[in-house]
């Protein structure tokens, strides 16, 4: 099973560019695997350990959904409650109002707002576009108006929002009287020996902190991590500390006989509260900063994160107490494959037979290169960006550009949609071990 995973990892890695990648497996509630491939730092050929410390992104949405839950069990809140109880201005959607419950499920009804998005951006230098909100009393002159952009009345539907969660951080403070920082450090990280996590903004001596990049054309820009960013995706960590952050969740809430929350807690975070409608897997939904779906019949939770220059997927198996952690210091590759096909691997499937992802994926990677009409009359290139296909034929006057859309996938055929008015247009590939067969319109090409 290793074997074959760290093929995968390599493979990927090699394809994308990606500088680096660490990996951690739960079995039967153990780590029995935890490997770093690549560099951690290019410039100084600094390799990766189990203790090289990630920007998390969204992962940090779970330790926050944490946090307002132990302050539910000391008394002090109540998911019930409405959040402007606790916020310096009314918060209500179509005349409602939002309670604490609707923004750790990204269900107030606001869609997103692209603060984090804008701010990344921005501070990467990747669009002129800068969003400088560095403070709550800033994030909340830019929501002043965010309930007239509501698409749906509280707990409709569900609108990823991670301003919601940046208000959840604010609640932590207000609440517990220290920084969210600190409260994390003091009721989370320590209790779960999580030694090497810390958040943006902090670099202590000593550390093995992975250098952010973006890759850009092939070449791998050495970047920094993107300030501002707090209780929605602030948080710096590595794949052994968020090992046992898993094996808590797993335990009911427990780590080395330490109660972090009660069983009733985790059982409350880790349900579906809210359908995703957008999802590839059946009854995909989400709890309290956790996503929930049926992989092959087992609950798994996960979550992924990206802060563009560093991404990272989490994901256990309650009931088989099996995990996974990936963490990249760059973006362009999905780790959420890699988790779901190390998971699919440990419970006994074949991840590039069953996990429609990965098959995809393949086949998009297969099909690319030049196809011919009978005797080279005519010549179509078939190009892929991200997870779209292009045909291409250049020409003066008649050039072709048409994308593609996966569509279904049946034995040893591959069937694509393309955009049209006025036709349903579907372009079919006939792939065999020496042969891949296109078919066009009138056209049957055969890939050189």
């Amino acid at each position: 099973m290793v074997s074959r995973l760290k093929e995968f990892i390599l493979e990927r890695a090699f394809k994308t560019g990606l500088p680096s990648i660490a990996i951690s497996l739960i079995v039967d509630g153990k780590v029995v695997y935890e490997k770093g491939f690549g560099y951690r730092d290019l410039e100084n050929g600094l390799p990766v350990t189990p203790q090289t410390i990630y920007g998390i992104g969204s992962v940090t949405k779970s330790f926050t959904a944490l946090a307002i839950m132990q302050l539910y069990e000391k008394g002090l809140l109540s998911p019930d409650d409405p959040a402007e109880k606790y916020l310096p201005f009314e918060l209500k959607v179509k005349g409602e109002p939002v309670k604490i419950h609707h923004l750790l499920t990204h269900s107030s009804g606001i869609p997103a707002l692209a603060y984090a998005e804008a701010l990344i951006r921005g501070y990467i230098g990747e669009t002129d576009y800068w969003l400088p909100i560095v403070s709550y009393e800033e994030l909340f002159a830019f929501l002043r108006k965010a309930s007239e952009w509501a698409a749906a009345k509280p707990g409709e539907k569900f609108f990823y929002l991670n301003e919601g969660y940046v208000l959840l951080g604010y609640i932590i403070e207000k609440l517990s009287g220290v920084k969210y920082e600190e409260y994390l450090k003091k009721n989370i990280f320590k209790p779960l020996e999580m030694e090497n996590t810390l958040f943006i903004g902090e670099c202590p001596k000593g550390k093995e902190i992975a250098v952010p990049y973006i890759i850009y054309e092939g070449e791998k820009i050495k970047k920094n991590y993107p300030q501002g960013i707090t209780a929605d995706g602030g948080i710096l960590s590595c794949v052994r500390d968020l090992s046992n952050y898993l094996l808590m969740y797993m335990n009911k809430g427990v780590f080395k006989e330490r109660e972090i929350v009660s069983a009733k807690t985790i059982e409350e975070m880790t349900k579906p509260h809210v359908p995703i409608p957008y999802s590839i897997f059946e009854k995909d939904g989400y709890g309290y900063g956790w996503r929930m779906t049926n992989f092959f019949g087992h609950k798994l939770v996960r979550h992924s994160g990206s802060i563009l220059v560093s991404t990272a997927f989490a994901g256990f198996i309650p009931e088989k107490k099996t995990g996974v952690v990936v963490l990249a210091n760059a973006s362009g590759y999905p780790l959420s494959y890699i988790g779901m096909y190390a998971l699919a691997l440990i419970i006994g499937k074949d991840p590039e037979e069953e996990l429609y992802f990965i098959k995809a994926d393949k086949i998009l990677d297969t099909i690319q290169g030049v196809y011919e009409t009978y005797k080279g009359t005519m010549k179509i290139n078939v190009v892929r960006k991200g997870d779209v296909i292009y045909l291409e034929r250049k020409g003066k006057y008649t050039p072709l550009n048409v994308p593609l859309i996966l569509d279904r996938i049946e034995e040893n055929k591959a069937v694509f949609r393309a955009p049209g008015i006025a036709s349903k247009l579907e372009v079919e590939f006939y792939i065999e071990d020496n042969k891949i067969e296109m078919f066009y319109e009138r056209y049957k090409l055969v890939k050189k």
